[in-house]
């Protein structure tokens, strides 16, 4: 669901994810209580795709952001692009042939796509697993035209220490349980929170968006900070 690298942590992603595909949906709503849907609504409402636009999907996994941005605006045509074939193959199941998707196996950190080419991008639940988080930015916005907009939802660092105890307790404890049992792999499910340690937090990332070259960077903190949708504008 992430990018490949030559080897160590991309080939460890893409192995574990691979394994986790065929429930990772199901795991998904679980876990969230299904308000990652909600989440991902709300990601769509902030990138405000134009009518009839060419979006790219990042890390698309099984294809969730890419059939809700279809829900939201049918005259779209948004391409998802993941490193792991088993998700990929899940998300083309997922799909009807009235969809306007089109799913590619591509590494985020070299996309195969021109200049310019997309009208708005997106990711979801995955820049926190990317070997290197400048890099896939850098890369997002030179795929986007002046003016398309990349949205990033994503788990955060609470600021509020009380809460962030809370969440973690949940995020380190729970879900590794849970996802091992409904996801079929607790390897997975545990290095999925740990992916979160070293990830920088919601200013930090903000900063990293500004660095990269974005435009007019911001955040809308969900769930007292332990989820975040970061933005940027191509200038």
């Amino acid at each position: 669901m992430t990018m490949a690298t030559a080897g160590g942590k991309g080939a460890f992603v893409r192995e574990m994810f691979g394994r986790i595909a065929p429930r990772y949906d199901l795991a998904n709503r679980l876990l969230t209580a299904g308000l990652d849907e909600v989440w991902r609504k709300k990601a769509i409402a902030i990138l405000a795709p134009p009518r009839g636009g060419t979006i790219l999907d990042l890390c698309c996994g099984t294809g969730d952001l890419v059939f809700h941005l279809l829900r939201v605006d049918p005259t779209l045509n948004v391409t998802g692009a993941d490193f792991c074939e088993p998700m990929l193959a899940r998300a083309r199941e997922r799909a009807s042939s009235r969809v306007r998707a089109s799913f590619v196996e591509a590494d985020v950190m070299e996309l195969p796509f021109a200049d310019s080419a997309f009208d708005g991008a997106t990711m979801g639940f995955s820049l926190r697993n990317v070997v290197d988080v400048d890099a896939v930015l850098r890369e997002t916005l030179r795929v986007l035209r002046p003016g398309a907009r990349f949205v990033n939802l994503d788990v955060s660092k609470a600021p509020n220490r009380l809460w962030k105890r809370c969440f973690d307790a949940y995020f380190y404890g729970v879900v590794p349980l849970i996802g091992g049992l409904v996801g079929g792999s607790r390897e997975a499910y545990t290095y999925l929170p740990n992916s979160l340690t070293h990830h920088p937090n919601a200013r930090e990332l903000k900063e990293r968006f500004a660095r990269a070259g974005f435009d007019a960077p911001g955040y809308l903190p969900l769930v007292g900070g332990s989820i975040a949708i970061h933005y940027g504008t191509k200038p």
